[in-house]
């Protein structure tokens, strides 16, 4: 199984750390871009919508919602 690997964002001023999965940071990474948006935008904007779920299981659950709907499911 994979490790996390752990990167710094900077959700409205400031700096977090989140532990990924390289998988998971690249899917991130290429979804913000597709969404023409800079990682910490869209990293903030799953924050502000998350709730009481974890940012980093926010973030899984925000690229998997995403990949289930390109592959139409």
């Amino acid at each position: 199984m994979p490790r996390p690997v752990k990167h710094s964002l900077t959700l409205r001023g400031h700096r977090t750390s989140v532990s990924l999965e390289a998988e998971f940071w690249r899917a991130f990474r290429a979804l913000a871009e597709r969404e023409g948006m800079a990682l910490n935008e869209l990293a903030a904007r799953i924050d502000a919508a998350r709730g009481d779920t974890g940012l980093a299981s926010a973030i899984r659950l925000y690229v998997l919602e995403d990949a289930l709907k390109r592959a139409g499911g």
